[in-house]
């Protein structure tokens, strides 16, 4: 019997929403056959059994959003679907003992499982501690009771927007940027016309609809009250007093949670005025910046910068730009030319291709590329080129363009958004001089490739002299990981880069 988890699709996601399960309970399923079908932020797309057998059990059921990680159904062989089938019978027959002790370790794990996935129960950890001196207790109870009683109106409240979420009673499949939206302007789904995959409601229906009506979202007068400490710290301090009271040299104790309230500094409070508006930040904003901020804790993040005279490359890339755009139905840009520059370079320099372990560096034998693609300002995905090393430039190239259009209409696969050992940022485009990039963990490096402009530069002449040309002209900028090498061979590496550019004769590759 095998569990089925919903898959990581993509760093920056952590959910996901069943929007149709292609199996039921008690069928036959392959293995890599479609099982499911998931809907996020990023991706909308099929997802394969991993194992063969009988699908034995679905927890999760269409049209519910559970956290990457969850299992969401069971598949077990051929032997364990009639097992699976008995506990409902023996609910619907109680007279029956024997499935019984059966489905009681299932239900024992059931609710086993919540207790270790939820971490927010300290104060049940803690309410032990006054049991232990139940003279004193039974007085500071009585004054404890109503001061818990208070808080426990207040969870009802919040409970109270989410009367709109009624798109699952109404049937209605959202996927949870639509959802978001959805909630945060408190449209109705039902007066909403979709124009996706079988009457489904996209991102751009509830724009369309908004655009209409002219809704406006509503104030997140919610996220001050989920930012406010104040439950924490009354638990903390309510659990040193009994403490104090009862011992003095307690006292010293209740300065535990000193250091633990002082690392988080508090960010400054905003609040927005009249001449104001605000803009709710997304999921995939938040879980970028999460992960961005993780990754500078994690890495030493240094920088380093080279800069490459394109003329080189502008010499075939002109050449065969109507060529490209009649047999490939694209323009060769730079991209493809310094990504297979920087694979040749990450051979050369396997600590670029790497990532860093407790106590040791992996060094990857392979190359799979990853080239960040912006989502219309929404955000940023990163797909990946496989197996990198073994493609030449017009395949690069080719790989490239298809991964960036199917990133942003949201086709690409959670398999091709995984699994990169190297990043490239594509800042040029937006005429970008010199940027920093952020490492892409647990990668050890991600390089930036910065505007091309031209500009005067000095070359060799025909006769050992020099003289002052106008050249295309570009910055490579790259931030390291100081754990996984030095600033020697971090310029030897673009170095290395920044000479297959100028020097090669890539006609051979186009």
């Amino acid at each position: 019997m095998a569990e089925v988890t919903l898959p990581q699709l993509g760093e920056t996601v952590t959910e996901g929403t069943i929007t149709q399960w292609f199996k039921q309970v008690g069928d036959t399923v392959a293995a890599d056959e479609p099982l499911f079908e998931v809907s996020t932020d990023k991706v909308d797309t099929e997802v394969p059994s991993p194992v063969a057998g009988t699908l034995t059990e679905i927890r999760v059921p269409e049209g519910e959003t559970v956290d990457v990680g969850t299992i969401i159904a069971v598949v077990g062989d051929g032997d364990g679907a009639a097992p699976a089938a008995a506990p409902p019978a023996a609910e619907e027959q109680p007279q029956s003992e024997a499935p019984a002790p059966e489905a009681e370790p299932e239900q024992a794990a059931a609710t086993e499982a919540p207790d270790a996935d939820t971490d927010g129960q300290p104060a049940e950890q803690r309410a032990p501690e006054p049991e232990q001196e139940p003279q004193q207790a039974t007085a500071e109870q009585a004054e404890a009771a109503p001061a818990e009683a208070a808080p426990e109106p207040a969870p009802p409240a919040p409970d109270a927007p989410a009367a709109p979420r009624g798109d699952a009673a109404k049937g209605i499949l959202l996927s949870p940027v639509v959802r978001r939206l959805v909630n945060e302007h408190g449209l109705d789904p039902s007066t909403i016309n979709g124009s996706g995959p079988g009457g489904r409601i996209t991102r751009d229906d509830v724009l369309d609809h908004i655009d209409k009506t002219g809704a406006r979202p509503e104030p997140a007068v919610s996220a001050p009250t989920s930012i406010e400490p104040s439950p924490a710290d009354e638990e903390a301090e309510a659990a040193p007093a009994p403490a104090q009271a009862r011992q003095a040299p307690a006292a010293p104790a209740a300065a535990s949670p000193a250091p633990v309230r002082t690392p988080p500094a508090a960010a400054p409070k905003v609040a927005a005025g009249q001449r104001d508006e605000t803009i709710p930040l997304t999921k995939i904003r938040k879980l970028t910046g999460q992960h961005m901020l993780m990754s500078k804790g994690v890495s030493p993040h240094a920088f380093s910068v080279v800069e490459v005279d394109f003329a080189n490359v502008d010499k075939i890339r002109l050449a065969i730009k109507d060529e490209w755009r009649r047999t490939e139905g694209f323009s060769p840009t730079y991209l493809p030319f310094i990504s297979r520059a920087t694979i040749d370079a990450l051979l050369e320099y396997p600590h670029l291709n790497a990532s860093v372990g407790e106590n040791d560096l992996v060094l990857h034998r392979y190359v799979d590329l990853g080239i960040a693609v912006d989502l219309d300002y929404e955000g940023l995905i990163v797909p990946v080129i496989r197996d990198a090393e073994d493609l030449r430039l017009r395949a690069i190239a080719r790989h490239i363009n298809d991964l960036a259009g199917r990133a942003r209409t949201k086709k690409l696969m959670p398999d091709e958004i995984s699994g990169g050992t190297f990043t490239i940022s594509n800042n040029g485009s937006a005429g970008s001089v010199l940027t920093m990039p952020i490492i892409n963990q647990p990668q050890v490096a991600i390089l930036s490739t910065d505007a091309i402009t031209r500009k005067p530069v000095a070359v060799a002449t025909t006769d050992g002299g020099e003289a002052i040309a106008v050249h295309p002209v570009g910055n490579l900028a790259m931030a390291w990981d100081h754990r996984a090498f030095d600033g020697a061979y971090a310029a030897n590496f673009l170095r290395r880069i920044k000479e297959v550019l100028e020097t090669r004769d890539w006609s051979s590759e186009v």
